[in-house]
Parts: C-alpha cells; sequence; structure tokens
C-alpha cells in the first residue's frame, strides 16, 4: 500500500506539494472515485489511478537504452546544457539517471534507469564489466600500442590504468579501433590515447557488459529494454 500522493509523485506527476493540489480540487481518480485526500492509501497492484483524465501505471524500475548524440550531457538536470534525461520523452519515475557518464561529444550507448544496485555492479571497476568503444584517432596505430594498453598506462593518476584490449579495424592518417576498458574515470580513453601519442577525433560507446547497442536506434533515440537485456544485466 502506498500514499496516493507519495505514488502520484514518484510517477513524476509533479512534487508532492503540487499533486496535493490536484488531489485536493478532485482531479485524481481511484477506480473511478474522485480521491481528495493525499495520504489516502492504494494497492498500487490492482487500483487503477487516473490523473487529469490519463491512466498512472506504477514502475517501481525503469531501464531505458539510449543512443546518446554528441551535444547533450550526461547528467539529470542543467540549467543551461540538454541533459540525456531530456531525451526520454516516456519516462514515468522521477529519478532517472544516466549510468556512468559519456562526454558531452561522446556518443553511443547509455542505460537510464532508477535501479542504483544494478548501476554499482556495472560500474564498480572489482566487477571487471567490459565497456567497448569503438575510436577514430589521429595517426597510426601500432603492435606497441595494444602492448603498453593491455600492460595498463599512465593517465597522470597514482595508479595505472586496468589492462585494456585494442583491437585495430584501420590504420592511416585517421586510423579506426576498437577499445574495451572496465573503468570509467574522466575522460579515460582520451587520456589513455593521449598517453600514446593520439588524439581522439571522434568516440563511441559500443557496448556495456551484455547489453550491446540497438543498430537501429539512431542518435538520440531510445527504447526501453527488452526483458532478456534486463536479465543479462542482473
Amino acid at each position: 500500500m502506498m500514499r496516493l500522493d507519495k505514488f502520484l509523485a514518484d510517477m513524476g506527476l509533479g512534487t508532492r506539494s503540487e499533486v496535493k493540489k490536484d488531489i485536493r480540487k478532485g482531479l485524481i481518480l481511484v477506480n473511478g472515485t474522485p480521491i481528495r485526500t493525499p495520504e489516502y492509501k492504494i494497492d498500487i497492484q490492482k487500483d487503477q489511478v487516473t490523473a487529469k483524465g490519463q491512466p498512472v501505471s506504477y514502475a517501481k524500475q525503469e531501464y531505458y537504452m539510449l543512443n546518446k548524440p554528441a551535444g547533450v550531457i550526461s547528467a539529470t538536470t542543467d540549467k543551461k546544457e540538454k541533459t540525456v534525461l531530456d531525451l526520454i520523452g516516456e519516462k514515468q519515475r522521477k529519478d532517472l539517471f544516466p549510468v556512468g557518464r559519456l562526454d558531452k561529444d561522446t556518443e553511443g550507448l547509455l542505460l537510464i534507469t532508477n535501479d542504483g544496485e544494478l548501476a554499482h555492479r556495472l560500474l564498480s571497476p572489482k566487477k571487471h564489466v567490459d565497456k567497448v568503444y569503438y575510436v577514430r584517432v589521429q595517426g597510426e596505430l601500432a603492435e606497441e600500442d595494444i602492448r603498453r594498453l593491455a600492460e595498463g598506462i599512465d593517465i597522470g593518476e597514482e595508479k595505472l590504468t586496468l589492462p585494456a584490449r585494442l583491437v585495430i579495424r584501420k590504420n592511416g592518417q585517421f586510423s579506426e579501433a576498437e577499445i574495451t576498458i572496465q573503468e570509467g574515470k574522466f575522460h579515460q580513453v582520451k587520456r589513455m590515447f593521449h598517453a600514446l601519442g593520439k588524439e581522439v577525433v571522434y568516440l563511441k560507446r559500443l557496448s556495456m557488459g551484455t547489453l550491446v547497442l540497438d543498430g537501429n536506434l539512431k542518435p538520440g533515440e531510445y527504447r526501453k529494454l527488452t526483458k532478456e537485456e534486463r536479465d543479462g544485466l542482473c
């Protein structure tokens, strides 16, 4: 059982004080009956709630796959910049957040959820969850670069990075590769290649653990995770 005002606030229909006003105005129906008491208890599994003529269902946890576009920041709110949460139009929960941060100019897979335990499992270096990126760099890549990344590299912190796997896809003035890391330090991939004497000109995350970016999602598009995808992450 849950208080009606908490239910509505949790589902993103406004702040606690805002939804209380709607309730007292008779704008909220429970099983077809106007309820004017904010502390009224509802069964979130059985009761049917309607707010201003629209049905409201309870979602304890939500999971979205976003193909993050460049120019959007990985944050929950920002007064000046568009955030990744601004792109999720159908969200119900007000406590969603991005799992890990992609730089403003980095594209690709970003998981949006309110599942804090899952986020911890995916982001903790101790869990050794692979994050795979497609990277385009200025300059040629060599076997020596593969070796240095595999051994851990100095990016100006107290410890070397954890071992990373580099697969070279194309070499030339601008080289292309896939790099797999198990950490998420600030600007980590860019700093790793900078330590190799190369500059990253494009970066896109392809996967995180078992979750792989849906090739049908254009930059800025998103969808809910399938049950199989959610189960694979747990």
